[in-house]
């Protein structure tokens, strides 16, 4: 059936009718009535898995999605940077290598060498991360600046790929983004909090835009949620924010606690959960996986976060009431992460209910579908991954192990699991 009208209480729906003037029992001295001449009315969505302030800094940057090649891509930046002063930054996001119309030459793996990007923008430092966000490109000003040389070593969990001289490419994995530092030294502390304010304005805007009324941060950093809190109190948040914290085990024995609250400042600020990742992602062979990548058979991903690193993060969130999140996507990742959930549940069975999620739960090992149901697991998967990895899915994994374990939505269900989906 179709409603009419409906009724709004405080914050809550109180009721939906479709009898004319069915909604008099509700009206009080103090109701305000609006008509909306009949336009679509539906719920504000819940976007279960994003990153809110890369939402908005995607607004201020190139848009990479679109480019059939790297030379699109070179052409594009070249562009941006004639009409940029000399030092100063060019961002882009989006670009994907498995979906260029041909190779780029010279690549290592597929990956572009820097060459052509470096030499059309050979006075600004250029740094364009990958759809996924889990690499990134650089140019040879970028490095420069990041004193990024031939020995420079690998950070844990991340790779600096290479030639076969061992000169940087310009292409990191993972963890090895952070190696390039962007605008290291260029903002002050006043310059940085007014870009992240105007990321959140943008991010809102485009929020509201599509009906998102609450979203899910998937890792937000102390000095984040400060500045969500403020605007917040400020009435300059129209979102609702279900916020994932990221900071390091230390930081977060330090202080984490005092930064859990749930519903604050009228019900638009919720921080009750820690993010982490375990591997990457399989565009990037990042994934971890059980067995070798077949179309990269000395590799099996990449381990971005050390087991025990991981389990002392649980038993962080299970002894101060956080929920757990953790980016989980190759399926050794994916069994890591059980069990180190296991354990964390069985060494405290008065817990219960506790909602601890794996974000992305993309390829997963048979035995271990039903343990997400056992154990109270969220697979908070995304059905655009499935899509937009469609084309290297059988490449990267094989077919065997792509058809019985990867984007196992109604598995999982069967199993009787419930997947909040994302964007």
């Amino acid at each position: 059936p179709t409603a009419t009208w409906i009724a709004v209480r405080g914050d809550r729906i109180a009721a939906l009718g479709s009898e004319p003037k069915g909604y008099n029992r509700h009206v009080g001295d103090g109701t305000e009535i609006i008509d909306l001449g009949g336009a679509l009315t539906i719920p504000g969505l819940i976007e279960s898995h994003g990153h809110f302030t890369s939402l908005g800094a995607s607004k201020m940057i190139l848009d990479l999605t679109k480019a059939r090649s790297w030379d699109d891509i070179v052409a594009l930046v070249a562009d941006a940077a004639a009409a940029a002063k000399p030092g100063d930054w060019i961002l882009g996001r989006g670009w994907h290598q498995d979906k260029w119309d041909r190779v780029p030459e010279p690549n290592v793996d597929g990956l572009p060498v820097h060459d052509a990007l470096s030499k059309a923008t050979p006075n600004n430092p250029v740094l364009l991360t990958h759809a996924s966000g889990h690499s990134a490109l650089a140019n040879a000003k970028a490095m420069e600046l990041s004193k990024i040389s031939g020995t420079t070593t690998n950070p844990a969990g991340g790779e600096i790929i290479r030639d076969a001289k061992g000169h940087a490419i310009g292409a990191f994995l993972e963890t090895a983004q952070s190696l390039v530092r962007y605008r290291a030294g260029h903002d002050t502390p006043e310059e940085a909090r007014a870009r992240t304010r105007k990321h959140v304005e943008l991010a809102a805007r485009e929020c509201l835009v599509h009906g998102v009324t609450t979203f899910h941060d998937a890792g937000a950093s102390f000095s984040t949620v400060d500045l969500y809190k403020k605007m917040a109190e400020e009435g300059a948040l129209p979102v609702r924010l279900y916020v994932m914290l990221s900071a390091g085990n230390k930081a977060l024995a330090e202080r984490g606690a005092s930064y859990r609250m749930i519903g604050a400042v009228d019900n638009h600020l919720t921080v009750r959960t820690v993010k982490r990742l375990i591997d990457g992602a399989l565009g990037a062979h990042g994934a971890w996986l059980l067995e070798p990548y077949a179309d990269l058979p000395t590799s099996t991903g990449l381990n971005t976060e050390s087991v025990e690193a991981m389990k002392e993060t649980a038993k962080f969130a299970i002894e101060n009431g956080f929920q757990l999140a953790t980016h989980a996507i190759g399926d050794r990742g994916n069994r890591e992460t059980l069990d180190i959930y296991e354990e964390a549940f069985k060494s405290h069975p008065e817990k219960t209910d506790v909602r601890w999620r794996i974000e992305h739960a993309q390829h997963i090992n048979s035995a271990d579908i039903p343990r997400f149901a056992q154990w109270g697991v969220i697979p908070a998967m995304q059905g655009i991954h499935c899509t937009s990895d469609a084309p290297w899915v059988y490449k990267r994994l094989g077919e065997k192990r792509a058809e019985e374990g990867a984007y196992v939505w109604r598995k999982l269900m069967a199993a009787g699991s419930i997947i909040p989906n994302g964007t």
